[in-house]
């Protein structure tokens, strides 16, 4: 199973009908198209829709109809459009469920950054930050490490932070991490990957529940 695929299928396993849930760039845009049979949740998009689709087939591609991070999308049935202002208003008044975002980088304490590289064209921090401090619950949908090789999951990270909240569950390729004050506590392993390969590919420090051993 290609990894991406593995990680959207594992976040969207954490799904419960009902659920308001707003995906980020990235990994998370592919969650929608793995959802359980037999769960029903109301996808939410910062440029003003609730209610999107899974990903459109070349023939549904509608050019007007698009995500916040522009990838062409279908709605369900019902789904509601509205603007930006009135998206973010129901972000900041804490009305999304749950929140799954990439990440360039999660530190030690589950703290996330992933809107900025130093030394690179910056436009701005787009809806990350109203995300991390508005949303119910956090999770991050991430490749282990980057392309070169080097652990996402660090002590301490080096681009900047989005918020100082920090993510409740983490899902890689590898493994499922859970957050909380103590910091990050490995909670599953992927099949066929040996704790020890985690333990090397990841930087920071990290506690592990007592059956994976």
């Amino acid at each position: 199973m290609e990894d991406k695929v593995r990680i959207a299928t594992r976040v969207a396993q954490e799904l419960k009908s009902g659920d308001i849930v707003n995906l980020g760039i990235g990994i998370p845009t592919l969650v929608v198209d793995y959802l359980p049979d037999d769960v029903t949740v109301y996808i939410h998009s910062e440029n003003g829709i609730l209610g999107v689709g899974p990903t459109p087939t070349a023939e549904e591609v509608d050019p007007d109809l698009v995500n916040a991070g522009k990838l062409p999308v279908t709605v369900l049935e019902g789904a509601a459009y509205f603007d930006s202002a009135s998206s973010f208003a129901m972000i900041r008044g804490g009305h999304v469920d749950l929140s799954i975002l990439g990440a360039l980088q999660v530190n030690e304490q589950g703290q996330i950054a992933n809107w900025a590289v130093p030394g690179s064209l910056v436009l701005g921090v787009g809806g990350a930050m109203d995300l991390l401090e508005g949303t119910k619950r956090i999770i991050v949908a991430t490749t282990h490490c980057t392309k070169e090789g080097k652990p996402k999951l660090v002590k301490n990270a080096t681009y900047p932070l989005t918020s100082l909240r920090r993510a409740d569950l983490i899902v890689t390729e590898l493994a499922v991490f859970g957050v909380s004050e103590e910091g990050l506590t490995l909670l599953e392993l992927a099949p066929t990957v040996s704790l020890e390969e985690v333990q090397q590919k990841t930087e920071a420090a990290f506690l592990i529940r007592g059956d994976i051993w």
